[in-house]
């Protein structure tokens, strides 16, 4: 059971900033995968440069995934601050969350499995792609809102350690 914080610590932050960052590389040049997967349908050989970004779409997938790992355990090890808010607000936010993780790990997973298993299951892969997208505008519109409309600590706690 995790404790409670007054704060996120520095590698909660890191974790946080990191894992974002590799997730939008993915979203903006995870598109390579499939022009590789068709070329070599097609008996061609890859463009080299198609090539380098679909191995670093499957790596940086890999490393989302044991970086995600990794901040579940720090999370129950070290905690999290009480969620602000309540009510349908705090339920919202929660799912969102919810949903976050939940993709964070069933993404990697699906890419991985559409490469070892079944490349059918690559469409399940894809469907991450729009859900990602649709979740990062809704946390982000939702740190806005706290910050500007309620003008309490939430976006500032994932900035700042404590």
């Amino acid at each position: 059971m995790s404790v409670s914080r007054q704060g996120y610590s520095g590698l909660q932050i890191l974790l946080h900033w990191l894992i974002a960052a590799l997730v939008l590389f993915q979203l903006i040049f995870g598109e390579s995968m499939g022009e590789v997967k068709d070329a070599l349908e097609q008996g061609l050989v890859p463009d080299p440069a198609e090539q380098t970004m679909a191995d670093a779409h499957y790596w940086v997938g890999i490393a989302i995934l044991v970086l995600v790992a990794l901040r579940i355990i720090v999370r129950v090890a070290q905690g999290a601050p009480a969620p602000i808010g309540s009510g349908p607000q705090l339920l919202v936010a929660k799912a969102i969350h919810g949903i976050f993780y939940l993709l964070l790990i069933a993404v990697p997973v699906t890419g991985l499995l559409a490469v070892y298993v079944n490349e059918e299951i690559g469409e399940v892969h894809e469907i991450g792609k729009p859900l990602f997208i649709a979740f990062i505008v809704l946390h982000a519109l939702g740190a806005l809102f706290h910050h500007f409309k309620l003008k309490d600590e939430t976006l500032r706690r994932m900035f700042v350690p404590r």
